[in-house]
């Protein structure tokens, strides 16, 4: 059983992941220890930090989609392949030992860093792309399916690919992260629900907290743009990769 002060200091603990996550994704970093901590089973507190992601996600999506930064008619066709991709791997993670992955993305994370760090496309100003949205498609159903797996660092890996990729700028990019993270958001807590595994009243607690960051964090983002988006992507998926190596090793 859950003690009461568990469900404030969760709410808390989401309006600050809510932030991170507006802005450079990775605010699982924070809540899935956080939960882990509060005594709820792994695939529950996974199941219960999609559900307050949604949440969060969709509050920062909608700010974005208002200042006209994200054109969700032109990316449908990988709105529809990352809701398949996130299905699938949601499906998967409830019956497959995940450890191995924990070695492989912080190489992966790592290299989005670099990226983030060396690259002259990561700047606000649109560049040329390399592939064309249905193109796209394809990759971003490889993050869904990750995101619906595992979960770490998709935020990033959208918003990398993206830039990199389709040649949209930084904020740009960001806002389109937020319409796939949602994507995926919403394929994983209907299949958690349909599972079993959500802890409902916990989830929409923290989902309040998670709307209040999503809010913050998405207005400042348009605000600052790059120069507050570049670093953060940076510090989020080095973080992830410290992170996930400590676990590797230390389990």
């Amino acid at each position: 059983m859950i003690e009461p002060w568990v469900y404030a200091a969760l709410t808390a603990v989401a309006v600050l992941t809510g932030f991170i996550d507006a802005i450079a994704g990775g605010g699982g970093l924070i809540m899935m220890p956080a939960l882990l901590s509060a005594g709820v089973p792994p695939i529950n507190a996974l199941a219960t930090n999609k559900l307050q992601s949604m949440f969060g996600t969709a509050t920062a999506y909608s700010n974005y989609f208002r200042k006209g930064l994200v054109d969700w008619r032109a990316n449908i066709l990988t709105v529809v392949l990352v809701f398949i991709g996130a299905s699938v791997g949601v499906i998967v993670v409830q019956s497959i030992d995940t450890r191995s992955l924990s070695l492989i993305i912080p190489l992966l994370l790592v290299g989005v860093a670099a990226y983030v760090l060396i690259s002259p496309r990561m700047s606000d100003e649109d560049a040329h792309q390399r592939i064309s949205g249905k193109a796209y498609a394809p990759v971003g159903a490889a993050i869904g399916a990750y995101d619906g797996f595992f979960g770490p660092g998709t935020g990033s890996f959208f918003t990398a690919s993206l830039v990199g990729l389709r040649g949209l700028g930084l904020t740009r990019a960001t806002a389109l992260t937020k319409l796939f993270n949602l994507t995926s958001n919403i394929a994983s807590v209907l299949f958690f629900a349909i599972g079993g595994k959500m802890f409902w009243l916990l989830g929409l607690c923290m989902a309040a907290g998670a709307m209040v960051g999503g809010w913050i964090g998405s207005h400042t983002a348009m605000r600052f743009g790059a120069r507050l988006i570049r670093p953060l992507l940076v510090l989020l998926s080095l973080g992830l990769t410290t992170r996930l190596l400590w676990t590797y090793f230390s389990a």
